[in-house]
């Protein structure tokens, strides 16, 4: 197209519906609904629950955010929940190492998403010692998800530290919307299968719902020795995990609430040894992670006072990772190999506690505002050499107030307090909304934030610890910890076999600024909402470098500058709806220190901070219903490019509903057809089919 047709259909687009306030006819493809009002127009507008922690329009809300219904998450046929995030603008998900997949927002790292916050119904999701996402055993079936928002953009003014490129919220269901009795299968591709199952009750005062779930995959098919480069060999990389649920809701009074959910995790998640980074270990056998986690989660709601709610909620999350194995290490001038156990078992606890309390002054001027303390605790002989705590607490609050019914002002700011590195930090956000109509909303938003670094990255001492040694020769290596100290007295040499973090790493910025557009429109009985998002951040004092137990090494290395523009729109016509979602990001990243690195490791330590960064992001979808209860939904995926080449996918889904008085069951097919061999960033990534397909099917009663 054009760019002078380009600039006349934007310039269409927003000065169309002005017109019509000033009188003068609109355009039957911009009509407004039955009513033909204003308040019509707003009660269509998409409410958003994460940015600000208020409940808002999107017209109000001091950022981009993208809502993705749990509707339109199984209507496209995910099979993984990673897979949602492909639908986000500006958002890549990739595979690195192994089977775990990694989702990042503009890019920056690729093993540790340590840059986002997930949140699971309030929840934090991410593991405590390393910020992490276990996207793999997370709780929550895709058949229960309500909904998902992510906040574009630094939230840390709402969420804290971890918020610093964008926040996730995964809402479930209510067991309110859920009574009855569900049972749902799903399998096929690369020998993933999914089944969940569910029961439970909706009465006036008391619902709950209880789940299981499980989730299997044999991972990737094939991966490179590392001998030959050019020899195909199995990898090992899959996951098996059986989940249960319980959720509850309580409401004894008008003015109580109450929420309870509990969970737990049981699996196995597969590691190869020709992927177990660091020292060359000589792994004999399988180091497979065995996976125990569990979780409560409380939240109490009190409305009695007047304009006021009063919420508080508490959780506590454990996470046990025991991995073992047996190793057979042949040591520089030593002729016999060492033979020995080893492992890296880790257990990690996360408490919280927040209390909230929302105060709407009248409808032009709201405040939320809180404080929060949460524990995180970590055990782990191999990673710390024992245990330790990291305790933060956090004042936080955001104002809306709309002085005129042209404008909506935020303000909201989080000061935290970490002991890990004994300081104080502030994260600010300011915002102003202009409205330009009753439909369309110009905003400005300036925000920083912080993010600190986490156990591993500044308290890591990583040694092994022999057990059931052999031969005898190495019998005084039997329960002794090599870590630096033994290394110095040993006539052997086990430098290669551990680390050690410097402990003085320092709390990385972002500085953003955002310019962004949202409209909604009726097209007869059909709705388009569109969000163009311009973004320009400076990212300072980046946590670069390697994690590994040879080359463990990090600092306060890179700084980024980054912007681009997004674009989100969805048009839904009612039994047709399309979506497109599309990123494009220029980012020039520096190498700061003065470590004495070469100008080739510095190149490389860019290199590896970028592996995520795409300059092309998007997706597009078409979800249509048919008479008689069939429909499709078609999709593509793509991002341009990873260092192994773009990735493009497109999923095919066709499905068949039967509802009946008392039983309701749905069955479908799912291609997923990859339009390149190219593997998904690391070239051991591999499928040897191009073409994916799954079954699936449902029954409720």
């Amino acid at each position: 197209m054009p760019a002078s047709m380009s600039l006349a259909l934007v310039a269409t687009l927003l000065t169309s519906p002005a017109a019509g306030a000033d009188g003068t006819e609109v355009p039957p493809w911009l009509a407004l609904g039955e009513s033909g009002t204003a308040e019509d127009i707003y009660s269509a507008v998409p409410e958003v629950l994460t940015t600000t922690r208020l409940r808002q329009p999107k017209a109000r809300v001091p950022g981009t955010t993208t809502v993705i219904s749990g509707e339109t998450i199984r209507d496209l046929g995910m099979v993984a929940l990673a897979d949602v995030f492909r639908l986000v603008p500006g958002m890549t998900v990739a595979a690195v190492g192994t089977n775990q997949p990694t989702v990042s927002y503009h890019g920056t790292v690729a093993y540790e998403q340590r840059r986002l916050q997930v949140l699971i119904d309030g929840r934090t999701g991410y593991l405590p010692s390393l910020a992490d996402v276990d996207w793999n055993a997370m709780p929550v079936p895709i058949e229960l998800i309500d909904r998902i928002e992510v906040s574009r953009g630094p939230n840390s003014a709402a969420y804290g530290n971890n918020a610093f490129l964008a926040s996730i919220n995964i809402i479930t269901l209510s067991p309110e919307n859920t009574a009855g009795t569900g049972l749902h299968a799903q399998g096929g591709g690369p020998s993933i299968r999914n089944y969940t199952a569910y029961h439970g009750h909706a009465r006036d005062k008391y619902s709950w719902r209880v789940a299981w779930h499980r989730r299997e995959s044999d991972g990737y098919d094939f991966q490179y020795d590392s001998d030959d480069a050019f020899r195909k060999v199995p990898i090992r990389d899959g996951f098996e995990f059986n989940q249960f649920y319980y959720d509850g809701v309580l409401q004894p009074s008008p003015y109580h609430s109450f929420e309870f959910r509990a969970g737990v995790t049981d699996g196995i998640d597969e590691d190869d040894p020709l992927k177990m980074g660091g020292a060359d270990l000589g792994i004999q056998g399988e180091p497979d992670d065995e996976v125990r986690d569990h979780y409560l989660q409380a939240r109490y709601g009190y409305s009695g006072l007047d304009k006021h709610l009063i919420e508080f909620q508490t959780s506590y999350q454990r996470y046990n990772r025991d991995k073992d194995w047996t190793s057979c290490i042949q040591l520089d001038g030593v002729p016999l190999p060492l033979c020995t156990s080893l492992n890296e078992d880790l257990q990690q606890q996360r408490l919280e506690f927040e209390l909230q309390d929302t105060w709407e002054l009248n409808p032009d001027l709201r405040l939320v505002s809180g404080l929060g303390y949460r524990e995180d605790g970590y055990e782990s002989e191999t990673f710390f050499g024992g245990s330790g705590e990291i305790y933060q607490s956090r004042l936080f609050a955001n104002l809306e107030y709309t002085p005129v019914y042209w404008l909506t002002f935020n303000a909201g700011a989080n000061y935290e307090h970490t002991s890990l590195l004994d300081d104080n930090f502030l994260s600010p956000r300011l915002a102003a909304n202009l409205h330009l109509t009753e439909n369309q909303t110009l905003r400005f938003v300036y925000s920083r934030a912080v993010r600190t670094p986490d156990a591993l990255e500044q308290r890591a001492n990583w040694a092994y610890t022999p057990e059931n040694v052999s031969p005898s020769v190495y019998q005084d290596l039997e329960g002794q910890r090599i870590d630096a100290e033994y290394d110095a007295s040993s006539p052997v040499d086990f430098s290669g076999y551990y680390a050690e973090a410097t402990g003085d790493l320092d709390e990385e910025r972002i500085t953003s600024r955002e310019i962004s557009y949202y409209g909604q429109f009726r097209l007869g009985h059909g709705v388009l909402s569109t969000e163009v998002r311009y973004f320009y951040d400076e990212l300072r004092d980046l946590v670069a470098g390697i994690i590994n137990v040879e080359d463990f090494d990090l600092g306060n290395r890179v700084a980024i500058d980054q912007q681009g523009i997004e674009l989100e729109t969805a048009l839904d016509l009612g039994d047709t709806r399309l979506r497109l979602a599309y990123g494009y990001m220029d980012q020039e990243g520096r190498y700061t220190a003065n470590d004495g690195l070469s100008v080739e490791e510095q190149q490389e330590t860019l290199a590896r901070e970028a592996r995520l960064s795409v300059r092309h992001t998007g997706s597009v979808s078409w979800i249509q219903r048919y008479p008689e209860d069939w429909s499709s939904a078609l999709a593509w995926y793509v991002a341009d490019e990873f260092r192994s080449g773009p990735y493009q996918r497109a999923d095919l889904r066709v499905a068949k509903s039967v509802h009946g008085p008392r039983v309701s069951y749905d069955i479908a097919v799912i291609v997923q057809h990859y339009l390149n061999d190219n593997p998904l960033l690391s070239r051991d990534n591999n499928y040897t089919d191009r073409n994916q397909f799954f079954l699936e099917a449902g029954v409720r009663f």
